[in-house]
């Protein structure tokens, strides 16, 4: 009698369930986004954010980015987005962070002292069915030192950084495309635009 073996888990798949489990426990990763390798963690884990900090040798007064797979899962996490917030998301040409105020149900210590948030709709492949499949807001800082330069692909990524996290992803290893930060723009309280980045 044959037996026929179960399909072979495609090796993206098989990184991201790996990092799920890393983010679950509150560790932190180190992952590949729709911009600059970035270090991540659960945004809603105040713990797990501190470490981040750590590893980046960053003030916590300077808040951090979060990824998000979708423009629902945004919603969720900021309490009313403006009209302009979406216009910006939809039209943007490159990688846009808006900054928004009102952020709610993440960790306290990722927002700026005004309690705005910094979120990305992610579309690249890798961090879209990360943050889809994780079903929270992810962490995402440039995978680098504070003052130094962000690493564009995977071999500018110091080795202390490497040692740091708790699981870097193999996917996009040999991407060598070169990739920018994201534009960065604030959302005032009367959804007055400034452009940071």
């Amino acid at each position: 009698m044959t037996h026929s073996r179960p399909p072979r888990e495609n090796p993206r798949d098989a990184d991201i369930r790996d990092a799920i489990e890393v983010l679950r426990r509150g560790g932190t990763i180190l992952y590949p986004t729709d911009t600059v390798w970035g270090i991540g963690c659960d945004a809603t884990n105040a713990d797990a954010v501190r470490r981040v900090y750590e590893i980046k040798q960053r003030s916590e007064a300077k808040a951090l980015i979060c990824l998000v797979d979708s423009p629902g899962r945004l919603q969720r996490y900021v309490r009313n987005v403006p009209d302009v917030a979406w216009d910006i998301i939809d039209l943007a040409t490159r990688p846009t962070t808006v900054i928004l105020n009102g952020a709610t149900g993440l960790a306290s210590n990722l927002l700026a002292e005004d309690g705005s948030v910094g979120l990305r709709v992610t579309s690249e492949v890798f961090s879209q069915q990360l943050c889809y499949r994780f079903q929270r807001p992810i962490v995402s800082t440039s995978a680098n030192v504070t003052g130094q330069p962000a690493p564009q692909i995977f071999t500018d990524i110091d080795p202390a950084i490497l040692e740091a996290v708790d699981y870097v992803c193999t996917s996009r290893r040999r991407d060598t495309a070169r990739r920018q930060p994201s534009a960065i723009i604030k959302l005032g309280p009367n959804a007055e635009v400034t452009v940071i980045r």
